[in-house]
């Protein structure tokens, strides 16, 4: 609802005194009489125009928080329900304000709802077959999951809209489930009227019904005096959508199925080892237990692109990959997603690569091959879960609303291309396949990357090399491990902190094809107690490796 003020003389004076005051000729008083007679004088509140939105932000599987924005101060509501056209249920937020936001509670999980905004007198937008949205799925779900990741997109130019056109042809009736944005979001500075036409008018379709997840680049500058970045944005910051609380929108974790996301902020936070956002980094990927790690800030780690990860300059992508690269290593996270560079760029399958690009060695490429399935190619990782320095894929993906060109050689990248683009992530269960998708809607580089042992991913009837947890976890005394052996042969056991660094030897010698059980009393080699903590046990045996996470709470 709008509020107007009547005019304070016809409160006072009464009509006829209002009219002498306000109408000095008899022929103005006429006409202000027949006026105020036909209720045209005084009429109802027009409507207010909708400026932006509707857009969605901060899913869960229970909640969802809608966000617009109108020309005029009024109250919100928001009308819903799961079937179109059938709005049941309402909320409000009586407050007047131009910035709306309201929050759904108590929602089904995975379930679509049809929803319509407005004002408490007059809808706004929606209860139209484009206006929707879907409740995350459950912690683990292992449902197919559809993501859609652009990167320097903010351009508001034909270059823009046909990156945008060609997901939606590649896409077709396959909508993304949840998006990223990679920063950079809104050229050229990231003011309000930039994020207007180049976020919010650009995208507006999508926004009304997939729940958008942005990191912030070094365009979309900060400002005292109007709307910026994170007054645009709606993200975690008490770990409503899973992960642990960050207390801040710079850098934020949320689960959505068996997927575990990842968002640093490259560009306004403190990237030292000691510092706030790598502190909670570590207790952050250290706690999930979710299938998939998938990580995404906006400065890469590795690039030959319209930026130089050599060039010490770059002192955002050097500290993104000797400060943060360790840890996410350590930890097992599958997937680090960028922009910044105007290119697409994809590696191979990557661990402890922390140098300049003249520091590769063969012993950091743990899968040199190209990714593809259909040459049999997929990227193994053994763990089914997170299994620490198993290796992982660094796509830059910067090219959604322009391209900047370089050399584009970096040694640990398979593909690079100076095209404009966009990147597609769909996850089945154990298996993650990663598409460029370019401005035509063409498929130009894919990759799969499959968890699990070889009989989990897909050869039956063969007994593989497996390591589980006999006891609880958390625990506080250690832990009982039982590993299979498919065939005779040196086994090796070992147990290492989240830094990869081997504390105590459980096993190390030949046993027989079968089960075996080991046990770890929670004490490095010299006998000492470990702290609280997160650590791993690591079975090696003919050249495979699994891995389990223990987690000690003294």
């Amino acid at each position: 609802m709008c509020s107007f003020v009547v005019h304070p003389e016809l409160r006072r004076r009464g009509l006829e005194s209002a009219l002498e005051r306000l109408g000095r000729t008899p022929s103005v008083r006429r006409a202000l009489l027949l006026a105020l007679l036909s209720g045209s004088a005084a009429p109802a509140a027009a409507a207010p125009a909708l400026l932006r939105g509707p857009y969605l932000q901060n899913a869960t599987p229970n909640a969802i928080s809608i966000r617009w924005r109108t020309d005029v101060a009024c109250d919100s509501r928001i009308r819903y329900g799961k079937l179109l056209h059938s709005l049941t249920s309402t909320t409000d937020n009586t407050t007047l304000t131009t910035e709306h936001e309201v929050r759904l509670t108590g929602l089904s999980t995975n379930q679509r709802y049809y929803y319509s905004i407005g004002t408490t007198t007059a809808q706004l937008a929606g209860d139209d077959d484009s206006t929707h949205f879907r409740t995350n799925p459950k912690r683990g779900d292992i449902s197919p999951i559809r993501m859609w990741a652009i990167g320097d997109a903010g351009t508001g130019t034909t270059d823009q809209r046909s990156v945008r056109a060609a997901f939606e042809k590649y896409a077709g009736r396959h909508d993304p489930d949840l998006w990223l944005m990679l920063g950079d979001n809104a050229y050229p500075d990231g003011a309000d009227a930039d994020y207007t036409s180049n976020v919010f008018n650009m995208y507006r379709a999508m926004m009304r019904k997939a729940c958008l997840w942005p990191t912030r680049g070094n365009h979309d500058n900060l400002s005292s005096s109007a709307p910026d970045y994170y007054d645009h944005f709606t993200m975690p910051m008490t770990a409503e959508a899973g992960g642990l609380p960050s207390g801040t929108e710079a850098y934020y974790s949320f689960d959505f199925g068996n997927i575990h996301f990842i968002c640093l902020d490259s560009e306004g936070s403190d990237r030292s080892v000691g510092g706030p956002m790598l502190s909670w980094l570590r207790q952050d990927v250290a706690a999930t237990n979710q299938t998939w790690i998938l990580c995404y800030w906006h400065h890469p780690p590795y690039s030959k692109g319209s930026h130089d990860s050599d060039d010490p300059s770059n002192v955002e992508m050097f500290d993104m990959r000797q400060n943060v690269l360790p840890i996410l290593d350590s930890t097992g996270v599958d997937l680090v997603m960028c922009g910044h560079s105007h290119d697409y760029e994809r590696s191979f399958l990557l661990r402890r690569m922390y140098g300049t690009s003249n520091t590769l060695a063969s012993s950091m490429i743990v899968n040199g091959g190209t990714g593809w399935l259909q040459q049999g190619g997929a990227y193994l990782k053994p763990t089914l879960g997170s299994g620490p320095f198993e290796g992982a894929i660094y796509v830059v993906d910067g090219s959604s609303g322009k391209t900047g060109g370089g050399t584009l050689n970096h040694p640990v990248m398979v593909e690079s291309f100076n095209l404009l683009g966009s990147f597609v992530i769909d996850v089945n269960g154990r298996r993650l396949d990663g598409h460029f998708v370019n401005a035509t809607g063409a498929a130009l580089d894919s990759f799969t990357i499959i968890k699990g042992s070889v009989t989990e991913t897909g050869t039956p009837g063969t007994r593989a090399l497996a390591l589980a947890l006999s006891t609880e976890n958390p625990s506080r005394n250690g832990a009982v491990m039982r590993f299979t052996l498919p065939r005779a042969g040196r086994a090796r056991l070992d147990v290492l902190d989240v830094h990869g660094r081997r504390l105590a030897k459980l096993v190390d010698e030949v046993r027989n094809a079968g089960e075996h059980q080991a046990a770890w009393n929670g004490r490095d080699r010299h006998g000492a107690a470990l702290p609280s903590g997160v650590y791993f046990a690591v079975l090696e045996s003919a050249g495979e490796r699994r891995a389990v996470r223990i987690v000690l709470a003294r």
